[in-house]
């Protein structure tokens, strides 16, 4: 009899987890879960950040050399609404591109659009400048004024981009905020 009590026990005996358990492992996932989101956003933003100072750095350098190539002068002007920022590569003076919320830039007065780059708010990162816009010379490649280009995302974290009289791009971080970047 103790053998056939022990045989209808073992069928008895449940495989599996129970509520308790369940529960325990839910709250541990939970848990881990919520410890990595904020680190994954911060990383998200350095990322939007890195990718717009490249992008901004090559622009500086694409305006500078078709400048010489073209042998005509050509402008970089950043721009900034309460929305969105942008900088726009163009020809003529520097008031006469302007960013729109969407799309290229609106050229007036015989002023031709390059390229324009546009960054909205879902981007979290801003573009602003000491100078409203900076002329590269077709002759030598050298850009007047001189001027900071600052991108800025929503943590406080900016790269600078410091254009000089030759025309080329010195980048670097304000209190080494953002790494891989001198401080400037």
């Amino acid at each position: 009899m103790d053998t056939k009590h022990a045989k209808t026990s073992a069928r008895k005996r449940q495989h599996g987890l129970t509520l308790v358990e369940a529960a325990i492992v839910l709250a541990i996932v939970a848990i881990v879960g919520a410890s990595t989101v904020p680190s994954l956003a911060a990383f998200i933003d350095k990322r939007r950040l890195d990718g717009a100072a490249a992008a901004l750095a090559a622009d500086i350098q694409f305006v500078r050399s078709e400048a010489v190539a073209r042998r005509q002068a050509l402008r970089l002007s950043v721009h900034g609404s309460g929305v969105s920022s942008c900088w726009v590569a163009h020809t003529g003076a520097a008031s006469q591109c302007t960013c729109a919320d969407i799309g290229p830039a609106v050229c007036s007065s015989g002023a031709i659009e390059i390229k324009t780059v546009l960054l909205s708010a879902t981007e979290r990162v801003r573009v602003s400048a000491n100078v409203s816009s900076i002329l590269f010379d077709p002759l030598h490649g050298t850009s007047t004024p001189t001027g900071t280009l600052r991108l800025t995302d929503t943590r406080g974290r900016a790269i600078h981009h410091v254009v000089n009289v030759m025309g080329r791009v010195r980048s670097c971080s304000p209190g080494a905020t953002v790494s891989g970047y001198p401080a400037c």
